[in-house]
């Protein structure tokens, strides 16, 4: 085996009572400590892969092991190992910020007098300390992103998967929270994205995958990626190129 902390192996999926696979025969391997952005249209895996890879859904084939454990057979402590922010709230609206993130950390296992002090810390880093103690109705968009990420990293993950962790946010939030990303990463949490935003994806990532239809059409470093494109002169030209530019909305 080689050095990679995450290794898919002909990776499919294929939902009940649909004609083709959401992913399908996927080889990847990612290394410890990359943020590592998985760039694809609507419809195109991005989240299914990151579902299997976090042990929300069941692969129909392949194999994952992650940190040489296997996931069928060490599903809990790759678990452990793992944070997930997922693009919808995962939060409690008639709650506060802060009973949110004690009843998240209470069921991660934190002891009651470490998990006081790591959300005080966490509501502060990303400027929320003056809102501990208010519902999460009545926070903003941004304010809600930031603590659905403070919910999926309380537990200090080694591998952390983001899926769209600043749509619909204002400016000063989104660099809030990527600034507190590249941070983690620093400290050695290997991080997984998705995202829209290629610019984000191409001044954040150190590598990323392009997959449509299930498929991983494209691999590499952004500038990589881009030199090896004619003309391309940032990664949304390359993501066009190889994705084309036919809508891909879906229902």
């Amino acid at each position: 085996m080689s050095n990679g902390f995450i290794h898919i192996s002909q990776l499919s999926k294929k939902y009940k009572d649909t004609d083709f696979y959401s992913v399908e025969k996927l080889d990847l391997i990612i290394n410890k400590k990359e943020i590592f952005g998985l760039l694809g249209p609507n419809g195109a895996g991005k989240t299914t892969l990151i579902s299997m890879l976090s042990g929300l859904i069941k692969p129909t084939s392949g194999s994952i092991s992650i940190n040489n454990l296997n996931f069928k057979s060490n599903k809990k402590k790759i678990q452990n190992l793992i944070g997930v922010v997922p693009q919808e709230y995962a939060l409690y609206p008639t709650l506060t910020a802060y009973e949110n993130l004690h009843y998240f950390g209470a069921m991660y296992g934190i002891k009651a007098s470490e998990l006081k002090t790591k959300i005080n810390f966490s509501l502060k880093s990303l400027g929320l300390e003056a809102f501990a103690h208010k519902k999460i109705n009545t926070f903003s968009g941004g304010m809600k992103r930031r603590v659905n990420l403070i919910a999926g990293i309380l537990h200090e993950p080694k591998i952390l998967f983001l899926d769209e962790p600043t749509v619909g946010v204002d400016v000063q939030s989104k660099n809030v929270i990527m600034q507190h990303l590249a941070k983690l990463n620093k400290q050695g949490t290997t991080i997984i994205y998705t995202s829209h935003h290629m610019k984000e994806a191409e001044e954040f990532c150190t590598r990323v995958a392009i997959i449509d239809r299930g498929k991983i059409i494209a691999i590499g470093a952004p500038l990589e990626l881009i030199t090896s494109v004619n003309k391309a002169k940032r990664l949304e030209d390359v993501y066009l190129h190889l994705t084309g530019e036919e809508l891909r909305d879906h229902v």
